[in-house]
């Protein structure tokens, strides 16, 4: 009985990839060098947008809060993710479990309404460009982004709460590197099928509601894109939503794959491996989809690394002549 009531465990064992010591001392490697690439992208845009004044329209607001939502839900992830790699007990305890499920889950539900608000505006910008700084408008950008923030905060709440009101009186080792829902709804002894089906809705009104949203948007984008003249306009346009569209693609392909499908069908190890995808790579990725193939962003990096190489100029300059010393940082 004691065991059958062993609800509130105090803790959880993350069985993360693999027993193997030499296999982990790569992984560490790996999932740190990913970490901080992760980081430093991420970062690095939000500073970028911050700091040019270029950089001031609706659409790199919505892509600085994408880039923080990425860093967020990261930073739940990965560090515990390294530390387990280097622990004999990879143990995580049953409110850290529970927090880190509903940080996850608020960042992931907040991203998806921000790649929908991202589509919104480049349709506004492509295809009603006169209009467009009336119609994203600054409260309505920043009511767009309230509400992407609050719906991850619900989803989260519905999808955590879920989960962990149900009994864990079976093994407490999770077959995965995080707490992430399935996994954890395999550890339940009792019925999981309401369980699943109130995950499985949420997700999946989330996922498919925004899936909607960004494939009209951008079929809207598309047909006015073929009807432009112009080719440098027709390029640039085009080559700004592909890029979106690479990003969307993995991020809610990953998602759909992992989270609606029937229990019966789910293999927990093919899972783990697709989830790295939406919650390892694609934080990663983004910055350098969103900005290698963005003009603007290019501009405003070349710029930033000029500002940086005169100000180290300069400060070189600077205490050459503090030493009474001849300053040849220019020479050539």
């Amino acid at each position: 009985m004691e065991e059958g009531n062993d609800t509130f465990a105090s803790e959880f064992i993350l069985l993360g990839f693999t027993n193997r010591d030499d296999l982990q001392v790569t992984f560490f490697v790996l999932f740190l060098a990913i970490y901080v690439v992760t980081l430093i992208g991420n970062l690095g845009v939000i500073l970028l947008i911050r700091i040019d004044s270029c950089l001031r329209s609706p659409m790199y607001f919505f892509l600085s809060h994408l880039s923080l939502l990425d860093v967020c839900y990261s930073s739940t992830i990965i560090p515990q993710t390294l530390l387990n790699f280097l622990v004999e007990k990879k143990a995580i305890s049953f409110a850290g479990c529970a927090t880190q499920l509903f940080s996850f889950a608020a960042c992931a539900t907040a991203e998806c309404y921000v790649l929908a608000a991202m589509a919104y505006d480049r349709y506004v910008a492509i295809c009603n460009p006169l209009l467009y700084p009336v119609a994203m408008s600054q409260s309505l950008c920043f009511g767009m982004l309230a509400g992407a923030y609050f719906a991850g905060v619900i989803s989260s709440t519905i999808h955590t709460v879920s989960i962990f009101r149900l009994p864990f009186c079976q093994s407490k080792r999770i077959n995965h590197f995080f707490c992430d829902g399935p996994p954890l709804l395999a550890l339940s002894c009792s019925d999981t099928r309401v369980n699943e089906a109130m995950v499985s809705a949420v997700v999946g009104f989330n996922v498919l509601s925004t899936t909607v949203f960004i494939l009209v948007s951008y079929l809207l984008v598309l047909s006015a894109i073929m009807r432009m003249r112009s080719g440098a306009s027709w390029h640039k346009a085009f080559s700004t939503c592909a890029s979106h569209l690479v990003s969307i693609a993995l991020y809610y392909g990953s998602s759909l794959f992992t989270y609606l499908r029937p229990g019966s069908r789910r293999s927990l190890e093919h899972g783990e491996v697709v989830s790295v995808l939406y919650s390892v790579a694609v934080p990663m990725l983004n910055p350098l989809i969103y900005s290698l193939r963005n003009t603007d962003m290019k501009n405003a990096m070349r710029k930033a690394k000029g500002r940086v190489l005169s100000s180290l100029s300069i400060h070189g300059s600077w205490s050459a002549e503090r030493r009474g010393m001849p300053f040849h940082g220019e020479e050539g």
